[in-house]
């Protein structure tokens, strides 16, 4: 038999929380980041911010322009943001046992074998949206289908509060007018290869021979691109699977070469993935930067620290000097990002007895660290803001 895999997306999640706890607020653009006049970025906005061209990750200043004067500008909330989707996992929680949270605002469900309970695909579904809209008073686009991939695709294709089921008879006609970045692991040196043969949808790929793809992409890379244009991926779902990493990244709208608003978005980065680090519990010893240059030229450097952390101001440190010590400066910028990993319970290491003790966090910090995040969790994340020095 067949799994059901049911994919959830909760719509414009941080905007869609700020305007359902502000009334007066529905209806208008609303912007979640910087304040105009600012040098950071968009964190998400609603969707009436997005018929003006406006999208996560656009510096502040670009997006302003766009938008008109009745405009609202809130910081994001990250406390309150967590605290209801722990909120949505736990309802979800009660329609499968078998969740699987992939992010702050979507998760992945094992439905099958609801059938004979609920019903159908689609009542599920709108079961799945009914009881969030009842526990939270949010929508959720959701998609159904046979395996992860055709579930996240589905629930993509009617946001937002869409619904989507694609049996498994109908996986290649929903496929095959689809454009080829819907394909993963088809990235900016691979694709171009597909391109100048021609091809332009899913359908196009899936009509190549396996040793075609293979000559063109490799066979590593081939044979995945061969089964996604299939519809064949990963059909399960893992409630247990503890997390590798956290990570925050944002693409630019515009290349940005100004190295005071580079420093800024990592700051939003790196207190986005220490709140999240110490809201569960972990404390990473590599911090990864990511960074993606005019035109498609992806980098990542890491630094192994020698204590675990999970402060916003050492990962921001450790990222920033990442930053520095590469000839990137005056380069555009595309894309930008900070990652935590390396579990301090997974990073087991032989001391090195002539080096003596290594720096241990300091208690004030941690105290510091402890009380920013009581005021977020009970006044929200624009009461205090961390005071971080320029770049010098």
């Amino acid at each position: 038999m067949p799994r059901l895999i049911l994919h959830i997306d909760l719509d414009a999640f941080y905007a869609a929380i700020e305007q359902r706890d502000h009334p007066e607020w529905r209806g208008r653009p609303l912007v979640v980041g910087a304040a105009p006049g600012g040098r950071g970025v968009v964190a998400t906005c609603s969707y009436e911010a997005r018929r003006y061209g406006v999208r996560s990750a656009m510096p502040i200043a670009q997006a302003a322009r766009r938008l008109p004067p009745e405009t609202v500008y809130v910081r994001p909330d990250m406390a309150r943001y967590a605290a209801v989707s722990r909120a949505v996992m736990a309802v979800l929680a009660t329609l499968s046992p078998r969740v699987e949270p992939v992010s702050i605002d979507e998760a992945y469900l094992d439905v099958s074998g609801l059938e004979r309970l609920i019903g159908p695909p689609q009542v599920i579904g709108r079961r799945a949206k009914d009881v969030i809209q009842a526990a939270v008073g949010l929508t959720a686009s959701v998609g159904i289908g046979p395996n992860r991939l055709i579930a996240k695709l589905a629930s993509e294709a009617r946001k937002p509060d869409g619904l989507t089921v694609v049996a498994p008879e109908q996986v290649s006609a929903f496929l095959d007018p689809m454009p080829l970045s819907v394909l993963r692991g088809l990235g900016a040196k691979t694709a171009p290869r597909l391109t100048r043969l021609g091809l332009t949808t899913v359908g196009d790929v899936r009509a190549l021979a396996l040793e075609a793809l293979r000559r063109h992409l490799g066979a590593r890379g081939g044979t995945a691109i061969y089964q996604q244009a299939r519809g064949i991926a990963d059909d399960e779902v893992h409630p247990e699977r503890a997390r590798q990493s956290i990570s925050k990244e944002t693409t630019f709208g515009e290349d940005v070469e100004d190295p005071l608003v580079l420093r800024d978005t990592l700051r939003w980065a790196a207190q986005e993935v220490g709140f999240l680090a110490r809201h569960g519990g972990y404390k990473g010893r590599l911090v990864t930067l990511k960074i993606r240059l005019h035109p498609f030229e992806t980098h990542t450097r890491s630094r192994t620290l020698p204590v675990p952390t999970a402060s916003d101001t050492e990962l921001l440190r450790a990222a920033w000097s990442l930053y520095q010590t590469e000839p990137w400066a005056g380069r555009p910028v595309r894309l930008i990002g900070l990652g935590l990993s390396g579990w301090a319970e997974e990073t087991p290491e032989q001391p090195d007895l002539f080096a003596g003790e290594p720096p241990a966090p300091h208690p004030r910090a941690e105290r510091l660290d402890a009380t920013l995040d009581a005021i977020r969790e009970r006044f929200g994340e624009g009461a205090l803001h961390r005071g971080l020095s320029r770049p010098r």
